[in-house]
């Protein structure tokens, strides 16, 4: 992890297209301002956080689910009777 020492009003750059600016210091808080491309994704860490464990347990939920329709064998198609187990 790189760290540096900034203050109010002075940025880093990472790349060509994203700007990092100090915009105020208030005891414990910084506010940042961020200037990136609009395809670029900013989030908080706990929200990313959030999404990663949200999409890990749909991931394992949708592989128990695929896993169930194995063996549950394919779906009728429409119109046809259900095959008796």
């Amino acid at each position: 992890m790189l760290v540096l020492s900034r203050k109010t009003g002075q940025g880093i750059r990472i790349g060509d297209a994203i700007r990092i600016m100090v915009v105020a210091i208030d005891g414990q808080f910084v506010r940042i301002g961020i200037e990136a491309p609009p395809s670029s994704k900013i989030l908080r860490d706990e929200l990313w956080n959030s999404i990663a464990q949200d999409n890990q347990a749909a991931a394992g939920a949708a592989s128990a689910n695929a896993f169930a329709q194995v063996l549950r064998g394919p779906a009728p198609r429409e119109g046809e009777p259900e095959a008796a187990g």
